[in-house]
């Protein structure tokens, strides 16, 4: 009688800034973990971003937000693979290290609306983050949402390695929250309370 084959384990991967880690995070990796039957999700901050500015909080603050964010969620944990690289973060470089596992995991990367529709001309190595893991896409508020056909066009023969999740669209900005809090306003139910602690207890944006 023939044995099984053992199930492969299926690692979410959420990359970005974190700066700071807002709910609006922590319920796309939610949804996205129930959604795709996620083993886990690893929440990947950028070192070194390519796309967009430096984040104003050190990488250590950054990671330190996170693990206290998902204190309470075994299926959610923190890599520091891109901080510690010490060079520009690329998720093909990333992905691939990632594959690398002991386990050798399922990768599906979860990104926003607004992410993928600048794939196909800022992101670097897009066949080999195809070959790697397929995308799940979720919904951006103020973002349209992304469709087949869109797919079809801009990525030809590779649109299958697509999911679009139809996630709560929700309007928490990490821009927002380093704004309200240099102005001295609450981020109360915008961020986990430890969160919001930590930004006041260490004066990061201005606190």
């Amino acid at each position: 009688m023939g044995c099984r084959g053992v199930r492969r384990e299926r690692f979410g991967i959420l990359g970005g800034l974190f700066d700071p880690i807002h709910y609006g995070h922590l319920t796309i990796a939610e949804q996205a973990r129930e959604e795709l039957d996620l083993t886990r999700v690893l929440f990947v901050p950028a070192g070194q971003p390519v796309h967009r500015d430096a984040a104003q909080a050190s990488a250590e603050d950054r990671i330190t937000m996170i693990e206290l964010a998902i204190v309470d969620n075994p299926m959610f944990m923190v890599s520091r693979q891109e901080v510690d690289r010490g060079e520009p973060s690329y998720m093909a470089d990333t992905l691939e290290a990632l594959a690398l596992n002991a386990s050798k995991p399922n990768l599906m990367l979860i990104v926003s609306a607004e992410t993928v529709a600048l794939m196909p001309t800022t992101w670097r190595g897009m066949d080999r983050i195809l070959d790697l893991a397929q995308v799940a896409v979720v919904s951006r508020e103020g973002y349209p949402d992304i469709e087949s056909a869109w797919l079809d066009e801009h990525f030809p023969g590779r649109s299958d390695r697509f999911l679009l999740l139809r996630s709560s669209r929700l309007g928490h900005s990490s821009t927002d929250i380093r704004a309200r809090v240099a102005a001295g306003r609450s981020i109360r139910y915008l961020a986990p309370p430890a969160v919001a602690a930590y930004i006041e207890e260490n004066h990061l944006y201005g606190a």
